[in-house]
């Protein structure tokens, strides 16, 4: 409840900030006001412009800050709690210090060709932000996460001489599904457009393979379908199951759950960290492999104990 309070209350005061700053200065800034430097002054806008753009850019970072913290899972590890608060302080200094860094360059120019920003300004913006940033993240991770019981042994079934099982579970993540949708849509939109020249041939030929390539992704990291049988384990991936992934037992030493994040693992979609690959669609419930050879295989999906339970149980027997 602390954390929902402090970034609302917090991403409010930033965009008053934005706003009411820039336009308390109206009277002294030149019409437009230079936004974009080289070694000169190379782009310029209206001050409604550059206010309405910096504004928006801030609270679209905050929406999805407060989206998160309202998902109150999402910061049940420290790790989670360290990048929230450190993206909030860097994001909103950041922001800040480039609209105040160009008010300061633009004020009291009669045009914005005469505006000034020196390097040293800019510098001290960025260097100030991910500093700030990085003591927020260490300060507000909290207390440690709790370890698992040492020596806890991993879940397993009693099967029955002869009897044969199958665990299935499956798992979807709807954003990435939005963003499929999404992409779908743009392709088949640029497509048309293109086809009937209402847009230049390599601008729409772009466009519409960068579209291709967001969507056949989305197709295949979207959802995840696991299954667990005395060949070992299957993973179909995308909305349809394909392609397959297939596990043979014999490689697998032991299986358990876990409950795991994005943010442990490097985020979301498959992901490769020292000693383990994982498959996070979503935080929370994980079934976990431990390959013979000392490798690791994260995988998130429902039921997870169930799996690991069967798993566990196929691979005493099959040792036995």
């Amino acid at each position: 409840m602390r954390t929902r309070l402090v970034g609302t209350v917090w991403g409010l005061i930033v965009t008053a900030i934005l706003i009411v700053v820039p336009l308390f200065f109206r009277d002294r800034l030149p019409d437009p006001i230079a936004t974009h430097w080289s070694d000169r002054p190379d782009g310029a806008s209206s001050l409604t412009g550059f206010v309405l753009t910096s504004t928006l850019l801030w609270v679209a970072v905050w929406a999805v800050l407060l989206g998160i913290v309202f998902h109150g899972r999402m910061l049940e590890r420290s790790l989670s709690r360290a990048y929230w608060w450190g993206s909030l302080v860097w994001s909103s200094l950041f922001v800040m210090g480039l609209s105040a860094t160009t008010v300061y360059a633009n004020l009291g120019r009669s045009s914005w060709t005469q505006a000034e920003l020196p390097g040293w300004i800019v510098a001290a913006v960025v260097i100030a932000s991910l500093g700030a940033g990085l003591a927020a993240g260490f300060l507000g991770k909290g207390d440690p996460d709790q370890a698992p019981p040492a020596g806890e042994a991993p879940p397993t079934l009693r099967l029955r001489p002869g009897q044969r099982s199958v665990w299935v579970s499956r798992v979807s993540n709807p954003g990435l599904i939005a963003m499929d949708v999404v992409s779908g849509a743009a392709a088949l939109t640029v497509a048309a457009l293109g086809l009937i020249g209402a847009l230049p041939a390599p601008v729409w030929g772009i466009v519409l393979a960068a579209a291709v390539i967001v969507f056949v992704a989305g197709l295949l990291t979207s959802a995840a379908t696991v299954r667990v049988t005395g060949d070992g384990v299957a993973i179909g991936f995308g909305l349809f199951g394909w392609p397959v992934r297939r596990i043979r037992l014999s490689k697998i030493e032991k299986a358990w759950s876990e409950n795991r994040y994005p943010s442990q693992v490097g985020g979301w979609g498959l992901r490769g960290v020292p000693g383990m690959a994982a498959i996070m669609l979503r935080g929370g419930e994980c079934l976990v492999l431990r390959y013979r050879s000392g490798g690791q295989l994260l995988i998130s999906v429902d039921d997870a104990r169930r799996g690991a339970s069967l798993l566990n149980a196929l691979i005493e027997e099959r040792a036995a």
